[in-house]
C-alpha cells in the first residue's frame, strides 16, 4: 500500500511541474531592449550619448539612404534621408528611436 501511496506521489509531482511553467516568448528580462531601431510618433527628451557614427548606423540599420549631414540639438540627432523612395527629416532620441517629421 505504502509502495502505490509513493508511485502515486511521484507521478503527481513530476506531472504538475509542466503546469507550473509559462510559456513565455522572447526575452526573460523586459528590461532588456532589443538592438533594433524602432520608429515612434514622438521623441523622447533626455540627453543623447551616441556619438555622430552611432547615430548614423542607427538610421542605417533602420533602412534609411541618403543620409544627410547629422546635427545634434535638444538632446536630438537630425537629418534627412531616404526610405521608401520617400525624403524625409529624421530624428534619433537618446533611447535609440527614431522619429520622422
Amino acid at each position: 500500500m505504502k509502495r502505490h501511496i509513493l508511485i502515486f506521489s511521484a507521478a503527481a509531482c513530476l506531472t504538475s511541474a509542466g503546469f507550473a511553467q509559462s510559456a513565455q516568448t522572447g526575452s526573460h528580462n523586459p528590461a532588456i531592449k532589443d538592438g533594433k531601431p524602432h520608429t515612434i510618433n514622438a521623441a523622447a527628451k533626455g540627453a543623447n550619448s551616441f556619438t555622430e557614427d552611432q547615430a548614423r548606423g542607427r538610421f542605417e540599420k533602420a533602412g534609411y539612404t541618403g543620409i544627410g549631414k547629422l546635427t545634434k540639438a535638444n538632446g536630438l540627432w537630425y537629418t534627412t534621408a531616404m526610405k521608401g523612395g520617400k525624403k524625409a527629416t529624421v530624428m534619433l532620441d537618446y533611447k535609440g528611436n527614431i522619429t520622422t517629421k
